[in-house]
């Protein structure tokens, strides 16, 4: 069983405290920029440089998030933060954007890089990837069962999993909900939390919660055991938006339990701390349902007048279990008194580190000497430092020193051991090297060679029109469970791919078998929205195509997925028009989603049946919920998990000639009859007004 790390957030210097004295072995905080809580506190640059020095010299590890998508034209300042933590010798950095990665890896490869929650990651052959990337830990995504994260241990790489504090009911990464409604990007660390506001399922009891897109918050204190047995390495506690009193007791209570594991005689967190936690914050209580594989109803619940007015009476209390320094660094002290020298005393730590320090010259005793038995114990009284002190006196007879003399001299000592260990290690980094370069022919059939491409993605292949109309169509984009005749069928007479959904929890397996079976039927491609559906696809023999789950900003991601055996990508949703022109010249087909209802929320607990049951859902046809405004927005089931869909299409039709040099549209089909499929599909080729309600998407304003 291997001993986990305690991660712990910190929004605000005062929450870094917090962690620290809570009993946090690392911590995660973000700069001013280019990390996932914009909105917190944060830490500019003089105060980044004293969180890493406080943290160091207490032997706690610091990572800095580095973890949003990163548009072509802040690449430079991205780095330029990567090379200040470099500077400053943090621990590792926590990163989104795989093409950021792949610069700082080029950069720094001796820079620990973890792969952010927002990657989506939730199966082996993700894990696998990410390796291969050059990333040294992953951080799964939160819906995961407890036997999908053992699934996904030993493949050469740290699991970090998160273990308390607030569930988002999209798998991180795939949600645009902010985005689209407001502009303010969760991918880019302004999410306005929409979904925390009242939705309802269409057609739900009439007393079902109005929070269908509200989770409880996470809490798997009872499995911290299980999960050292199964081999994660890293317990994370989420909440760098919340105050520092549910850090401390957070951690506090996490440390316990972990500790309690390989400590005889050391007990878990007490009744107390526990119920103050949850009533520090919660939402009606916590959920372990992902964990447990309990997915229904029992996880859904708010923030309620009840929760609030609970954290209230607890704050002074846990305020308390950080208002002191905790002792936490071993140091052996050697203490010597000779005559005629200053009395000297030198402390070394575990790491290397050692400092001397002289003091003032002994005496010869009148009439108590001092023995080492005394000085041992003024020594070790290190209360207010973060010392733990085994001293050793060497003291020749006869001789005496004040005893404040001796505690002077420990002080200094002390006082330089906390400097010296807290002082930077910087890490090498040379921003002039430069990426390896794609040797990639991309798909032929999405090359623009003068005329824009048109591939159309269908959920049901009864959706797809006659050959008349879809021999307009450049690729078709079918779902991978298909019937093999179908596929057989379809790509005598038609360029072929299949899509592998982005949920994958648990259907590696199948996914492979299903892939080889397309691959037999002659299909050549694969569209793939998760990292873990590449190398799926690569080792069935099929290219692959990036979808847009993959969140494609800059052109360093792009070149990071070719390197990795893409052949065609779609660019993110959340981008402008103008910010795509960063695909320009690049070896891979580059498109964007120019028409449909945008995919808004990848989940894996279904608000619609948990409103009125799985059967209830399929009698009824589909489902959807409706917001407070009346609006409706329609849910489908997608492999095992659930897209909630934009209330109206996406429309660009009438505006081919605005659009940049890409070389394919991509035309998403939902819930669309063949009929309308093609009348779109017309409307694509030779331009057309859009329908009544429709939407330019971010295309024109982009997203803050």
């Amino acid at each position: 069983m291997n001993l986990p790390e305690i991660l712990a957030p910190a929004g605000s210097p005062e929450a870094l405290t917090a962690a620290i004295r809570g009993g946090a072995d690392a911590v995660y905080l973000g700069a001013v920029s280019f990390n996932a809580r914009r909105n917190a506190h944060n830490f500019d640059a003089a105060a980044l440089c004293e969180a890493a020095a406080l943290c160091h010299s207490r032997g706690v590890k610091l990572y800095l998030t580095l973890n949003t998508l990163i548009r072509q034209d802040e690449i430079p300042d991205a780095v330029r933060l990567a090379e200040q933590a470099c500077q400053l010798g943090l621990d590792a950095l926590i990163i989104q954007d795989v093409g950021l990665a792949a610069r700082i890896r080029a950069a720094a490869p001796e820079m620990p890089l973890h792969a952010s929650t927002q990657l989506s990651c939730h199966t082996p052959a993700g894990v696998r990837e990410l390796r291969d990337m050059g990333f040294s830990r992953v951080v799964l995504a939160r819906e995961m069962s407890r036997d999908e994260i053992a699934a996904c241990a030993g493949q050469g790489v740290e699991l970090e999993v998160f273990v308390h504090g607030a569930l988002c009911m999209s798998v991180s990464g795939q949600c645009y909900l902010s985005a689209v409604l407001g502009g303010r990007s969760g991918n880019r660390g302004l999410c306005a939390q929409p979904c925390r506001l009242p939705f309802t399922a269409v057609r739900s009891k009439a007393d079902s919660d109005e929070r269908a897109l509200s989770l409880r918050d996470l809490s798997l204190y009872e499995f911290v055991g299980d999960m050292a047995e199964i081999g994660v390495s890293s317990l994370k506690i989420e909440g760098r938006m919340k105050r520092p009193e549910y850090v401390a007791a957070a951690s506090r209570c996490f440390s316990m339990a972990r500790d309690a594991l390989f400590s005889p005689g050391q007990k878990g967190a007490d009744s107390e701390l526990l119920s103050d936690l949850q009533s520090v914050f919660s939402r009606s209580g916590f959920t372990n349902g992902y964990y447990t594989a309990r997915r229904d109803s029992s996880m859904f619940g708010a923030r309620t007048y009840e929760d609030v007015t609970a954290a209230a009476p607890v704050l002074k209390r846990l305020a308390r279990l950080y208002d002191k320094e905790v002792p936490r660094v071993p140091v052996s002290l050697t203490f010597t008194m000779k005559t005629g020298e200053p009395a000297s005393l030198t402390a070394r730590d575990r790491e290397g580190n050692a400092v001397t320090v002289t003091g003032d010259m002994p005496e010869r005793a009148v009439r108590l000497p001092l023995d080492g038995s005394r000085a041992k114990a003024q020594l070790e009284k290190t209360g207010g430092t973060p010392f733990i002190a085994s001293a050793v006196c060497d003291i020749e007879d006869g001789l005496t020193l004040p005893l404040s003399a001796v505690n002077a001299l420990r002080r200094q000592t002390l006082d330089r051991m906390e400097d010296l260990r807290g002082r930077a290690v910087a890490v090498p980094f040379e921003p002039g090297n430069s990426l390896p370069e794609p040797d990639v022919e991309g798909l032929h059939v999405l090359k623009n060679r003068g005329k824009m491409r048109i591939a159309a993605r269908f959920s049901d292949v009864r959706q797809i029109p006659q050959d008349s109309i879809i021999d307009g169509v450049d690729l078709i984009i079918v779902p991978l469970d298909t019937p093999a005749e179908l596929l057989y069928e379809l790509s005598k007479r038609h360029e072929l791919c299949v899509e592998i959904p982005r949920g994958l929890f648990g259907a590696e397996r199948r996914t492979a078998r299903l892939l080889s079976r397309a691959a037999g039927a002659g299909i050549g491609a694969a569209l793939c929205g998760n990292i873990g559906a590449i190398p799926l696809a690569r080792e069935a023999g099929l290219s692959s195509v990036a979808g847009f789950g993959m969140n494609i900003t800059n052109r360093h991601a792009l070149d990071a997925l070719a390197l990795r055996g893409v052949s065609a990508a779609v660019l993110s949703q959340e981008l402008s028009l103008s910010q795509t022109r960063f695909a320009k010249g690049s070896p891979l087909p580059c498109g964007i989603i120019a028409y449909g209802r945008q995919p808004l929320m990848l989940m894996r607990n279904c608000p619609g049946s948990n409103a009125y049951g799985a059967k209830s859902c399929r009698e009824h046809g589909g489902c959807g919920l409706t917001d407070r405004r009346g609006v409706r927005f329609p849910l489908v089931c997608a492999g095992g998990c659930f897209d909630l869909l934009n209330s109206v299409p996406l429309w660009l039709a009438d505006r081919l000639d605005e659009l940049p040099p890409l070389d394919f549209l991509l035309l998403h089909f939902t819930d669309e009859t063949p009929e309308q499929a093609a009348r779109i599909i017309s409307a694509y080729r030779n331009g057309g007004e859009p329908p009544e309600e429709f939407t330019r998407g971010l295309y024109k304003r982009g997203v803050e």
